[in-house]
């Protein structure tokens, strides 16, 4: 993949991952669509890439409206924008047990994380397949491979983006569709403040390992590189990315550690 003249969409850039990787590729995109639900932090990272000199165009959006989600789209489209590449980060984390979690924030963690991300990619990719192809990156997690306390449907919708965008990559190789999953591990960034807890309400503080993660710049080169080599699949981290190979090779090992080690 090629950045160079090209043009973005990003959701969840006002912050991290998705405004770092926003900042960075302005200094060789043509246009850069940025979306988030936080206006000032819409604002603030549009300041930044349009010092970098290149076009850029912000919309609040909410990815648990999917009428809004669609309605941004119509509009970008009816200007005759093509989208070269679409990453999206918005979500949102959680930090509650399974008992105590009742069955309507699960369904609110779902339809952020996986119907909002399903929705704009819907409405994007039948434009791509048009003008010839184009990537798809998605921001899935650690705990979009394997479950992990406190995280009962924040994983369950990683797995489900996981499952859906390998069958969509399947279906649309033909067309140059490329897909690329991002599973970030611990990255400093704001995701555990606003991670939802029983009640439903903003947790409110950093996790101890988040607040030791690589940075939100170091997460967005690490994924240029992968984006560039148009990798299927983007480990993003540090040293607790092991957990990823433990599990896939020493399965009885991760269990007993899933069990004892702090949440991420």
């Amino acid at each position: 993949m090629d950045f160079t003249g090209k043009t973005f969409w990003i959701t969840g850039a006002a912050s991290g991952m998705g405004k770092a990787l926003s900042v960075s590729l302005s200094k060789v995109a043509r246009l850069i669509i940025i979306s988030d639900r936080d206006r000032d932090g819409l604002e603030a990272t549009a300041a930044e890439i349009a010092r970098n000199g290149c076009a850029v165009r912000a919309e609040v959006l909410d990815m648990a409206d999917a009428a809004s989600v669609r309605k941004v789209s119509d509009s970008v489209f009816s200007e005759g924008i093509s989208i070269d590449g679409l990453y999206q980060f918005a979500g949102i984390s959680q930090r509650s047990l399974v008992l105590d979690t009742p069955v309507e924030i699960d369904r609110r963690i779902m339809e952020i994380n996986f119907f909002g991300v399903v929705t704009l990619v819907k409405a994007v990719l039948p434009h791509m397949v048009s003008h010839g192809g184009g990537q798809l990156a998605i921001a899935s997690s650690m705990v979009g491979k394997f479950g992990f306390p406190y995280r009962s449907a924040y994983s369950a919708s990683k797995h489900a983006l996981q499952g859906f965008f390998e069958s969509l990559r399947a279906e649309n190789s033909k067309h140059n569709i490329r897909v690329s999953i991002l599973i970030p591990g611990r990255i400093n960034t704001n995701i555990s403040k606003y991670a939802l807890t029983s009640q439903g309400t903003e947790y409110g503080k950093m996790d101890p390992g988040q607040a030791n993660g690589i940075s939100s710049a170091k997460a967005a080169k690490q994924i240029l590189h992968g984006l560039r080599r148009e990798k299927k699949e983007i480990l993003v981290g540090g040293n607790e990315l092991l957990m990823v190979h433990i599990r896939r090779f020493l399965p009885a090992l991760f269990y007993i550690l899933a069990r004892k080690i702090k949440p991420v």
